[in-house]
């Protein structure tokens, strides 16, 4: 056998290591023992366990360890380390986001999103839910509550919006998450670090006010209008993660309180997106906000009833 050196990385599974060696011997052609191939094994069990990192169970990369390992193979001589080291770039987990608006997301490029959710594949999506197309002028999508004024919609949108995030919940497969960052900013940082470490596909839908909404005081104000939007019961909190699933546990957890309906309606005043139809039509107003409140009182009941269906 040629002296060609051959270098042997394990420890991340100190019994496969040892098997594969005895594998090596066993279908090498070999007259006597120095046809065998010339062999150098690390059995570094110090690497932090890989299939915990990858199955999100943990938060220690082995990446580190295992190119430090790499690289003392390569200062033995062991020529294969210097090939793997060149592209080292490729061994780390590769992090996919896609992010886009509510038009995009529930309406003209639903097809496309439904698509790539469904593919199984391991890509993050993270949706800025404005309630309406912000960057073309304020138009009303399937994202659009009722009674809100938007373009093709001046007398208020007269039916409930898209309830996206449950869409994508019947799958099964998919982590799926709201969040407002201003009325719970540990359930949103928890979320997107769950959504990432998920190795599957994600979506993670955030409330959004925009200039259009015309909140009181400006958009100086938007944080504090998430917080608004969630005490009211207007925009609810929870995150479903099929990994709990496997574990046993309940994948759904509601993490925003039932609504305080009585500064529903204040809420709701609170934007001109809401307030300019009941100076155009009050009648109307009334009778469309009241709906929209109901919707979002049955929308919570439903959602408590998720977490004992998931159960």
């Amino acid at each position: 056998m040629s002296g060609r050196l051959v270098g042997v990385l394990g420890g991340t599974g100190p019994a496969a290591t040892a098997y594969f060696l005895q594998r090596l011997v066993e279908r090498t052609e070999a007259r006597c023992d120095q046809d065998h191939v010339r062999t150098l094994a690390f059995n570094d069990t110090a690497i932090p366990d890989r299939t915990a990192f990858l199955l999100g169970r943990s938060d220690r990369s082995p990446l580190a360890a295992l190119i430090e390992d790499g690289q003392l193979l390569e200062a033995c001589g062991c020529d294969e380390s210097k090939e793997i080291l060149k592209d080292k770039q490729y061994l780390a987990k590769k992090s996919f986001w896609i992010f886009g608006g509510d038009g995009w997301a529930y309406d003209i490029g639903y097809g496309g999103l439904d698509h790539v959710l469904a593919s199984g594949h391991d890509v993050n999506v993270m949706v800025f839910d404005t309630e309406m197309y912000s960057n073309t002028g304020g138009q009303a999508s399937k994202a659009s509550n009722i009674g809100e004024v938007c373009q093709f919609a001046a007398a208020g949108k007269e039916i409930s919006k898209k309830s996206l995030a449950e869409i994508c919940m019947t799958y099964g497969y998919i982590y799926v998450a709201q969040i407002a960052l201003g009325a719970n900013m540990a359930q949103a940082v928890k979320a997107i670090a769950e959504a990432e470490a998920y190795p599957g596909p994600s979506i993670i839908i955030g409330y959004a006010p925009c200039e259009l909404h015309g909140v009181k005081g400006g958009m100086t104000n938007c944080q504090n209008e998430m917080k608004k939007a969630v005490e009211a019961g207007y925009w609810n909190l929870f995150t479903f993660n099929p990994a709990l699933k496997a574990e046993g546990k309940n994948p759904f957890t509601l993490t925003s309180k039932a609504g305080k309906m009585d500064k529903y309606q204040e809420f709701l005043a609170n934007e001109t997106r809401y307030s300019r139809l009941s100076r155009a039509f009050p009648d109307r107003a009334k009778a469309l906000f009241e709906k929209n409140q109901e919707a979002a009182e049955a929308r919570y009941t439903h959602l408590t009833k998720l977490v004992d269906l998931y159960k």
